[in-house]
């Protein structure tokens, strides 16, 4: 086996692990995929937030969502740390 066919299937075993993972948070806290924050958050949300314009993010979250300035803060939050 090849050093480059060892290292795809150590990172397909992570990958594995950490979909595992994601599926057991998501049935514990009683959403589904589509429900997590990213999956929510639209292009021109996520264009602000790359943009480093956090403000205008959350604005924008809000105005898309409805969601009040403290979901849309704890949202583009942890958009902002990669969540």
């Amino acid at each position: 086996m090849t050093d480059v066919k060892r290292e795809l299937d150590a990172v397909r075993g992570r990958l594995e692990r950490i979909e595992a993972q994601l599926q057991f948070l998501f049935r514990r806290l009683g959403i589904t995929a589509q429900d997590a924050p990213m999956a929510q958050a639209s292009p021109t949300v996520i264009g602000l937030l790359s943009r480093g314009d956090k403000k205008g993010a959350i604005r924008a979250f809000m105005e898309e969502t409805g969601a009040g300035l403290k979901d849309a803060k704890t949202v583009i939050d942890s958009l902002a740390r990669g969540g």
